[in-house]
C-alpha cells in the first residue's frame, strides 16, 4: 500500500475532546443567528469595542464546526453568548455601550497579532474601587479543562470570581488559548491580554502580580521564570515545573537528544535565576501528588544556594486549603504594595534561549551555542562600575541609563573602560571574540546571519508572532507527495481552530505581496516545483531540492518519499522567519499533558513520508537537527 492509493487515516482529535450531536433545529438555528449577527458586527467592525462583541460571536462559531457541544442544555450556553453579543452590538451601533465601566464580573477581548483572531478574557472589578488612579492587577492562569472551550471559559467567567479577587485590585483572567498550557501562542496571550487590560483601564505597572494553580500553576512557573521582571510577585500552585520527571520518564525512555534540548524551552529549573529576581512563593496541598512540581524546584533553588518559599495547605488534595489562601495572599500584598524595582542593582539572566534573552536591564544577543545553560549575573556600582559573570554567552547588552565616560565593566574577570559615553537610551553592548570580551557593537553585516532574540528558532518559535499560511495554487506531480501535503496542510488548519483556539491567514503563493514579506513570517507548503515563494528562496538557504532529491546537511533523501520541514531567516526578509512544511509540531497525542505540549522538532527536518502522519509525528523523521548560531547545517544525526 502507499499513500498514492489509500487515504492517510484521521488522527482522533484529543483536546477539545469530540462532543455531542445536538439538535438538527437548534443547530439550525444557532447557525442562521450566527450569520446574521457576524453580518450585523461587520458593520462595526472598525470600533474598537467590537472585539468585545465578537469574542462571544467566535466561541459559538467555533463550538458549532468543531463540535464543542457536552450536554443538551449546552445549546443555551450559546444562546446566552448569542443574546451578549446581540446586545453588545446594539448598544455600539447606539453609541451607549454600558460593559467599559462596569463592575464586577465581566468578558472582554483583544484581538490578536498572531493570527487576527477574537480572544476573551474575564476581568473582576471590584465595585468602588477608584479607577481615576492606577490599580494593582493581579493576573490568574486557569486550570486545566479540557471541554472549557471559549463558550464555557466565558460563562464561567460571567459568574464565578474564582479563588483570588482582591477587593482593591483587578483581577483578568486570560484565556491562554485554552488549553497549552500557557505555552506558544498561549504565554503571547498572558502578555497581550494585560497589555490590553492596561490600555482600557488605570493598572499600576509596577504592581503586577501572577497567580495560577494546576495548569495555570504550570503556566505561572514558566511564564514567571521567562518573563520575571514582568511581575511584582509570582506564586504558583501546583502544576508541573518540568517534562521528564513529572512524566516519570527513565532515560533508557527519553526521546531523541533535540527533543531532550528542546525540554529547555519550559523547563523552569533551567530559567530558575531568573525567579532570584523577583519575590516567588510557591503553594502546594500537602496530600496533592502536584506537590511534585514545588519539590523539583525547592531542589532547583537548592542547587543555587537558595531556599524557595513553599506554603503547604495542611492534609489538602488539589485545592487550596482556605487559611494557608489567606496567608499567601496577604505576603503577596505585602510585596505588591512594596511595589516592582525597575533597576535593581543586581540582575540574573538565565536561559537555554533567545526566545527569552532579558531581564530588566540586562540581555544577551548571542550565545555561544542555543540549548547550553546561558547565564548573565550582573551588580553595578554607581556611578563607578558594573561586575558580570557569564556563560555560554557571545554578546549582552547592558540597558543602564546614564552611563558615564570613565564606567568600569569588569566582565568574567577582564577590565573595559567605557572611552564615550553611550548617547540616551543606547544600550552599552559588549561582544567576545576568541574568548576575549571588548566594548562595542555587534557585527551588522546583513550578508551574515546569526541566532539573535526573536530570530533563533525551532520551528515552533513561529507560531508566538504574525504569520501568514502560504499554500501552492499547483499540485505537485508526485501524488504521494500530494496526498501527505493536502493532509498535512489540513491537519495544521483543523488543530489551530480547535486547540489554538483561532484561524490562520492564508494566500496562495502567487497573491503574496512585498507588504506581506515585510510583516509576516511566512509558513510555505508544499514544494519548489509548486510553491514560488519556496523556489525563490531555496538558493539562499542550506537545503537543496528538486525533483529528484533533498540533500541538507551532507545527506541526501529521494524527493519522491521524503520532505523537508524547515525554519531559517526568511531570504526576501531576513529579520522574519520562512517555515517549510510544518505546523505545530508537538501534535495529538502530546495533548495528553500539558507537560507534553512542547517543541518536538528542531530547527530542520527530513520526513519519509511512506510512513503516515499519526498522532505523534507528520511521517517518520529521518533526520533533524539545529542550525548552528550562523544558521549553518552542522554534520546531519540520525534521528534515532
Amino acid at each position: 500500500m502507499s499513500l498514492a492509493q489509500d487515504a492517510i487515516p484521521p488522527i482522533t482529535r484529543v483536546l477539545p475532546p469530540p462532543g455531542i450531536e445536538i439538535d438538527a433545529k437548534a443547530k439550525e438555528e444557532l447557525t442562521s443567528r450566527l450569520d446574521a449577527l457576524q453580518q450585523k458586527l461587520a458593520t462595526i467592525q472598525n470600533n474598537p469595542l467590537a472585539v468585545d462583541a465578537e469574542v462571544y460571536l467566535k466561541a459559538v462559531s467555533l463550538a458549532l464546526r468543531n463540535g464543542e457541544f457536552y450536554k443538551p442544555k449546552d445549546v443555551d450556553v450559546a444562546r446566552a453568548a448569542l443574546d451578549k453579543a446581540e446586545k453588545r452590538i446594539e448598544q455600539i451601533e447606539a453609541g451607549k455601550a454600558d460593559w467599559p465601566t462596569a463592575d464586577g464580573l465581566l468578558v472582554r477581548g483583544y484581538r490578536s497579532a498572531i493570527d487576527d483572531s477574537a480572544q476573551p478574557y474575564g476581568l473582576h472589578v471590584p465595585a468602588g474601587l477608584d479607577l481615576s488612579k492606577p490599580v494593582p492587577l493581579y493576573v490568574w492562569l486557569h486550570g486545566r479543562g479540557d471541554k472549557e472551550t471559549d463558550l464555557y471559559f466565558i460563562a464561567n467567567r460571567e459568574k464565578s470570581k474564582g479563588y483570588v479577587a482582591p477587593d482593591d485590585a483587578i483581577t483578568v483572567h486570560p484565556f491562554g488559548r485554552q488549553c497549552i498550557g500557557f505555552k506558544s501562542a498561549g504565554e503571547i496571550d498572558v502578555l497581550d491580554v494585560i497589555e490590553d487590560v492596561k490600555q482600557r483601564y488605570s493598572i499600576d505597572p509596577d504592581r503586577i502580580v501572577l497567580m495560577g494553580f494546576s495548569m495555570g500553576g504550570a503556566g505561572a512557573w514558566h511564564v514567571g521564570a521567562h518573563y520575571a521582571d514582568h511581575w511584582v510577585a509570582i506564586s504558583p500552585g501546583a502544576g508541573f515545573a518540568e517534562t521528564a520527571r513529572y512524566q516519570n520518564l527513565k532515560p533508557e525512555n527519553y526521546p531523541p537528544a533535540y527533543v531532550q534540548k528542546l525540554w529547555g524551552c519550559y523547563d523552569v529549573p533551567d530559567y530558575v535565576r531568573n525567579l532570584f529576581n523577583q519575590p516567588v512563593i510557591a503553594y502546594s496541598g500537602e496530600i496533592d501528588k502536584q506537590i511534585q512540581a514545588a519539590r523539583v524546584m525547592e531542589e532547583a533553588y537548592a542547587a543555587e544556594g537558595r531556599t524557595l518559599p513553599h506554603l503547604i495547605g495542611p492534609q489538602t488534595a488539589h485545592k487550596y486549603e482556605p487559611e494557608t489562601l489567606k496567608t499567601l495572599l496577604a505576603k503577596i500584598k505585602e510585596f505588591r504594595d512594596a511595589g516592582l524595582n525597575r533597576t535593581p542593582t543586581e540582575v540574573s539572566l538565565q536561559t537555554r534561549t533567545l526566545r527569552y534573552p532579558r531581564m530588566h536591564w540586562v540581555e544577551a544577543l548571542r550565545l555561544d551555542e542555543h540549548w547550553q545553560d546561558s547565564r548573565i549575573d550582573a551588580k553595578v556600582a554607581w556611578p563607578d562600575s558594573v561586575t558580570i559573570t557569564t556563560k555560554n554567552v557571545a554578546a549582552l547588552a547592558l540597558h543602564l541609563q546614564k552611563i558615564p565616560a570613565g564606567f568600569v565593566v569588569d566582565i568574567d574577570g577582564e577590565k573595559l573602560t567605557v572611552e564615550t559615553a553611550p548617547t540616551e537610551d543606547a544600550p552599552l553592548t559588549l561582544v567576545k571574540k576568541a574568548g576575549k570580551w571588548s566594548i562595542g557593537p555587534v557585527a551588522a553585516d546583513p550578508s551574515k546571519l546569526a541566532k539573535q532574540p526573536g530570530l533563533q528558532g525551532p520551528i515552533d518559535d513561529v507560531f508566538l508572532e504574525p504569520f501568514l499560511v502560504v499554500v501552492p495554487r499547483e499540485k505537485s506531480k508526485n501524488a504521494q507527495l500530494q496526498k501527505w501535503l493536502e493532509f498535512e496542510i489540513a491537519h495544521f488548519d483543523d488543530r489551530w481552530q480547535a486547540l489554538f483556539r483561532g484561524k490562520p491567514r492564508w494566500k496562495y503563493d502567487d497573491q503574496v505581496t512585498p507588504a506581506d514579506v515585510a510583516k509576516y513570517h511566512i509558513i510555505a507548503w508544499g514544494t519548489p516545483e509548486t510553491n514560488r515563494v519556496i523556489r525563490e528562496s531555496l538558493a539562499k538557504t542550506p537545503l537543496a531540492w528538486n525533483a529528484e532529491g533533498v540533500e541538507i546537511a551532507g545527506q541526501k533523501f529521494s524527493a519522491e518519499t521524503h520532505v523537508p520541514l524547515m525554519i531559517y531567516p526568511n531570504p526576501q526578509n531576513p529579520r522574519k522567519y520562512l517555515v517549510l512544511n510544518s505546523g505545530p509540531t508537538f501534535r495529538e497525542q502530546d495533548d495528553s499533558s500539558n507537560s507534553r505540549q512542547n517543541p518536538q522538532l528542531p530547527d530542520w527536518a527530513v520526513i519519509d513520508i511512506t510512513t503516515p502522519p499519526n498522532g505523534l509525528s507528520p511521517g517518520k523523521v529521518v533526520v533533524a537537527d539545529f542550525f548552528d548560531e550562523a544558521w549553518r547545517a552542522k554534520p546531519a544525526k540520525s534521528a534515532k
